[in-house]
């Protein structure tokens, strides 16, 4: 049988043909998408629950390492396409309390990818170009002295940015993090500085690690996963939810702009 249907004209197609057509066929939906999406409002913060390096990696017949690797290229990827589209806050969930009960030797390359990633947002010229400001947060107590000394340069390179922000979710729990409002209300409530009944959502929101951010309109997860996994527990309180099937590090172009096209189809009630 060959490879492609036969033209009218009897002459054979070249066995790439379909792959060509089809490739433009997608290019042109992706087009047509991207417009839509730049048509109307795109969530002002963007949460990313980037889930399915290992998964991608086993899949693959491809070392873990390599999974994340592939993971952190995506990464690089969906930024370009925030600010493509507009995007002006981008939270990604990299690294979990609970992640740190995974194999040492896993968790050591992690931070080597971390390290290397931080270090080089310090000198990245599109981060300089776009006036990105970049932001660590988490439970910084439980990273290593060179980590933090990455997290340290790359903040530091870009705090006095303000056109976007890049905040990435390390060593972080939602319930840790709302547990440490807590304890710093509870702190002034003790020494006097805080009455009982001025303890307010405001309060409270004051205290997280995202105190200067907006609340997140979408967080969006990959893998198949429906869940939140301890991720800005109390800024998702009214945020969109949206779950993709596929693995982070194969996340397209097109899967991204689905997933916001889905956010702007929605009516958000915000609890009414």
């Amino acid at each position: 049988m060959p490879d492609d249907p036969k033209p009218a004209s009897g002459r054979s197609r070249p066995p790439y043909f379909a792959q060509i057509v089809g490739d433009a066929i997608r290019d042109a939906g992706e087009r047509r998408l991207l417009e839509r999406v730049r048509a109307e409002p795109v969530p002002n913060h963007l949460a990313i629950i980037m889930d399915g390096n290992r998964r991608f990696a086993g899949a693959r017949g491809m070392e873990v390492p390599d999974g994340h690797a592939a993971g952190r290229d995506t990464l690089e990827r969906v930024l370009d396409w925030c600010l493509e589209i507009g995007v002006r806050v981008l939270t990604v969930y990299a690294l979990s309390t609970e992640n740190f009960a995974r194999p040492p030797e896993e968790i050591e390359g992690l931070m080597d990818l971390f390290e290397k990633a931080l270090r080089d947002i310090a000198t990245d010229e599109r981060v300089h170009r776009n006036q990105i400001r970049v932001r660590v947060i988490g439970n910084r107590e439980l990273l290593p002295a060179r980590v933090r000394a990455a997290i340290d340069l790359a903040e530091a390179a870009t705090a006095h940015y303000s056109a976007y922000r890049y905040n990435v979710a390390l060593a972080y729990g939602g319930r840790d993090e709302i547990l440490r409002a807590i304890r710093a209300l509870a702190q002034e409530v003790r020494d006097g500085k805080l009455e009982p009944e001025q303890i307010d959502s405001e309060a409270v929101s004051r205290r997280l690690y995202t105190a200067d951010l907006p609340d997140p309109d979408l967080i969006f997860r990959t893998s198949g996963e429906e869940r939140i996994s301890n991720f800005l527990l109390w800024q998702s309180a009214y945020a969109e939810l949206y779950f993709s099937d596929v693995l982070w590090p194969g996340l397209t172009r097109a899967d991204f702009l689905r997933a916001i096209r889905a956010y702007q189809l929605r009516r958000r009630r915000y609890g009414t």
